[in-house]
């Protein structure tokens, strides 16, 4: 595979099902990549072709050791909390210069010996990355395959903590770059990437910045989505400021823009995700509170026609 493929993404479903044929997988909470290996080379890739080997070196060793053959290999990178539940804040703190060790959870392969199997069922792809991914040995891992009961593998993820499960159809081939119903996301709790617009002046003994003020793309039109107060660290909010600051422009980017008092508004060029309780009949978010920026991301990917995917 002489190019970098965009990874096939999963549709959200309303509810947990159970059906016959398909499996069932852990939702993480992290960083989706790509592993390419050729020869002693490992590269890897964000969902946007951005270069991560850099980011990640003990992954790309890791990788390298494996068994001597050329891969392409679907994973998501992520950190774990002491419940051993993925958390997309620790890869945040990681950034911020904290000590956490990032794990790659590694549920497909799309290339093995130098041959595609992008056309080949999913049970035999995932018999490809058991021949290659250990269980588990501090950096690599398979990712977790739970109950073939669709409603009880939610129920796990539920009592767990989790993000949420993934039913995948075990006949289904691979898509590339393709939102696809033969795989079906299942939300344990309603999270999403929006686009910061600008922010609000600090209060009280907070410094830096209040709040920040994100929205989605409605077309062409950045579509105001509410105000996010929580989730930040001192570390955080200085991180935040230092890179919003050069961003800062005269007039609000969203259309229409919304009716607040103190605001600095901001190039929409910089991702968040958010953790919410829900949408408002107005169109506004519910209790939001900041997770991390995600640089993996691109601004016009966060489209209003897709919030509840």
């Amino acid at each position: 595979m002489n190019r970098v493929v965009r990874p096939m993404l999963a549709t959200l479903a309303d509810a947990p099902f159970n059906r016959p044929g398909w499996v069932n997988e852990e939702k993480y909470d992290g960083i989706r990549a790509l592993a390419y290996r050729s020869g002693k080379s490992v590269r890897l890739f964000s969902r946007n072709a951005n270069d991560l080997t850099a980011d990640f070196p003990q992954i790309a060793q890791s990788l390298e050791r494996l068994p001597r053959v050329d891969f392409v290999l679907d994973g998501e990178v992520v950190a774990f909390d002491s419940n051993d539940i993925s958390r997309f804040q620790l890869l945040q703190r990681r950034a911020l210069g904290e000590t956490v060790t990032p794990v790659f959870a590694v549920f497909d392969c799309l290339e093995l010996n130098g041959e595609t199997i992008l056309n080949s069922p999913l049970h035999e792809r995932r018999k490809a990355v058991e021949t290659l991914v250990p269980a588990n040995d501090g950096t690599l891992m398979l990712a977790r395959r739970l109950s073939t009961n669709g409603l009880d593998a939610f129920k796990m993820a539920q009592a767990k903590g989790w993000e949420g499960i993934v039913a995948k159809d075990g006949s289904s081939r691979y898509e590339p770059g393709k939102r696809s119903r033969s795989w079906l996301k299942i939300k344990c709790r309603k999270e999403s990437e929006f686009v910061i617009g600008g922010y609000t002046a600090p209060a009280g003994r907070r410094r830096h910045f209040g709040a920040l003020l994100v929205g989605l793309y409605d077309s062409h039109r950045l579509r105001f989505a509410g105000k996010v107060g929580t989730g930040y660290s001192e570390d955080v909010l200085a991180d935040l400021a230092k890179k919003m600051e050069p961003l800062r422009i005269r007039n609000s980017p969203f259309e229409p823009a919304p009716r607040e008092n103190a605001v600095t508004w901001v190039r929409p060029r910089l991702v968040g995700q958010i953790v919410f309780a829900e949408w408002t009949k107005d169109g506004k978010l519910r209790q939001p509170s900041f997770l991390g920026l995600r640089e993996d991301k691109n601004p016009s990917e966060c489209q209003w026609r897709d919030r509840d995917r």
